[in-house]
């Protein structure tokens, strides 16, 4: 994998059409190193990120428990490190960190509304701090030597987008993924697409060779070619489109894919769980898997009364014997 891979991703693909790039986000206990194994597998995008991880605890005596958050496989690639700092020094050290683990690149959290990460002026506070963001930036790219991304919103309290991205263009980095929404509104309002629009312009008008990618309220893979196409974003990134659904970017080329069998979904599920014992069993709890199992037993007969035995799942062996006898009794 070339190191600035973002502009491999906007070659052509058909003469000379250019797919937007579809991009997975980011999520807390939700993209680990299991899900994301299981996405590669079944249904990759065109990127992929890392949950964030802290830049300061990865500078710490808490560096080795944090590591597993950046644990990953090749079938990953292109796989880009998430982190979140308000310290310029530490994202300087990590990004060192992330560049010896050979991540394709490192994206600076700028959006988490996060109380506990705002309060040491990381996340979101960075919109309140562009000059702490763009010192960020500086040490990141020199830290790491890898492209260096963001993930932001609008604004914080107001949409600040014409004063706030300049300041992040200023610094070059290879991609812009902007929340329509700003802190505030957090995911109260609908996403508002027409402002992706205007960051593209922005962006232009810089005469810049940042990517913009928006984020926000897209389902599936026809909504997000569409919404690229009506903003001139380069991009689009998908987040809560995919529980449940691990097989979402298998439609990545235009035509349509057939979904998945109950059966094979379900399948699917019980291999995510064993995967997650696999990688991630000593040091995270399985209750995290209940979430993945609320999502993947959806919309089928039966699936209410499945769902329900899931929950007291304490493991990927009493999942497969709960799921096998639901199939069996179909």
């Amino acid at each position: 994998m070339k190191s600035w891979f973002w502009r491999e991703l906007k070659k052509p693909t058909r003469g000379e059409h250019v797919e937007p790039i579809m991009a997975l986000a980011p999520m807390a206990n939700v993209t680990d190193a299991a899900f994301r194994r299981i996405i590669a597998k079944y249904g990759k995008p065109d990127v992929m990120f890392t949950e964030f991880v802290s830049a300061d605890g990865l500078c710490s005596k808490g560096k080795e428990k944090l590591l597993v958050d950046l644990a990953y496989s090749e079938s990953e690639r292109p796989i880009v490190a998430q982190l979140f700092s308000g310290n310029p020094e530490k994202m300087h050290e990590a990004a060192k960190l992330v560049r010896d683990l050979r991540f394709d690149g490192l994206d600076i959290n700028m959006g988490c509304p996060d109380r506990s990460i705002e309060k040491s002026g990381a996340g979101a506070a960075l919109i309140k701090n562009p000059g702490l963001a763009r010192e960020l930036i500086r040490a990141a790219k020199d830290g790491s030597k890898l492209p260096v991304s963001i993930k932001t919103r609008l604004g914080y309290n107001r949409d600040t987008l014409d004063e706030w991205l300049p300041e992040l263009l200023a610094e070059r980095p290879a991609a812009i993924t902007l929340h329509a929404r700003t802190r505030k509104e957090m995911s109260k309002v609908p996403a508002r697409w027409e402002r992706i629009k205007r960051a593209v312009e922005i962006r232009n008008n810089f005469k810049s060779k940042t990517l913009i990618l928006g984020n926000g309220d897209v389902t599936s893979l026809a909504e997000a070619r569409q919404k690229a196409k009506e903003t001139g974003a380069d991009g689009v990134m998908l987040g809560r489109a995919i529980f449940g659904n691990p097989f979402l970017f298998l439609q990545k080329c235009p035509e349509p894919v057939e979904g998945p069998t109950t059966a094979k979904r379900l399948a699917v599920m019980l291999e995510h769980a064993k995967l997650f014992e696999q990688l991630l069993g000593k040091h995270k709890s399985f209750s995290i898997m209940k979430k993945h199992f609320k999502a993947y037993v959806e919309g089928f007969p039966g699936a209410k009364e499945l769902r329900l035995k899931l929950m007291g799942a304490t493991s990927a062996a009493e999942a497969n014997g709960i799921v096998t006898d639901f199939l069996a009794s179909q």
